[in-house]
């Protein structure tokens, strides 16, 4: 690896990184390669920066097109084609998220939708069936409320994340405006 020491050593923990969240060590490296790179990479720059074959940096490149998270690009007078990651963290982290929903929770939510139409035959598949229901519900609230926080702008985003915490305490305070902005005095657990 030919690569400046502060540029490899993020590179090589990336790679491991990518390892545990699903995606081979090599496309770990070469999107953590693009992600620090001041300017577009082609396939051969990437090959000979990181010691990996062209054949392995081309499929690398594809799967982190399918995730969407290189853009390809052609500049002038060069016929080859050239990979930048997107400059702003949070789009990339918007597109990560997106993307895990489809491949990971999706196929999730519809098992459990269909099992849930099923017609339990006996004490064991009344319990499961109950169990896959609270399941169900809790990823349905989470995919809605992380729905809901993608469509955020950005700088909303940002102060809902450095909120914490502490977003508990203004929703303890929803509750004595509510009887006052109509809320007809109910607490919220009513209301659930």
């Amino acid at each position: 690896m030919s690569l400046p020491p502060l540029i490899q050593t993020f590179v090589l923990h990336f790679g491991e990184m990518g390892s545990r969240w699903g995606i081979n060590r090599t496309v770990g490296q070469i999107y953590a390669l693009l992600f620090v790179s001041q300017k577009p990479m082609n396939a051969d720059e990437i090959s000979e920066a990181l010691g990996f074959s062209r054949s392995n940096v081309s499929m690398g490149l594809k799967e982190l097109e399918s995730w969407q998270l290189v853009r390809l690009q052609h500049l002038v007078g060069d016929r080859r084609e050239y990979f930048s990651a997107p400059e702003d963290v949070w789009a990339i982290f918007r597109t990560l998220a997106e993307e895990r929903r489809k491949r990971e929770v999706d196929p999730t939510l519809s098992l459990l939708r269909d099992a849930l139409m099923q017609s339990p035959t006996g004490p064991e598949e009344i319990y499961a069936l109950e169990r896959m229901r609270q399941m169900h519900e809790l990823i349905e609230l989470v995919t809605k409320w992380f729905s809901d926080v993608q469509h955020l702008e950005k700088p909303s985003l940002i102060r809902l994340m450095k909120l914490g915490a502490r977003v508990g305490r203004l929703l303890d305070l929803k509750a004595p405006f509510k009887s006052i902005a109509g809320g007809r005095g109910k607490k919220e657990s009513d209301h659930d």
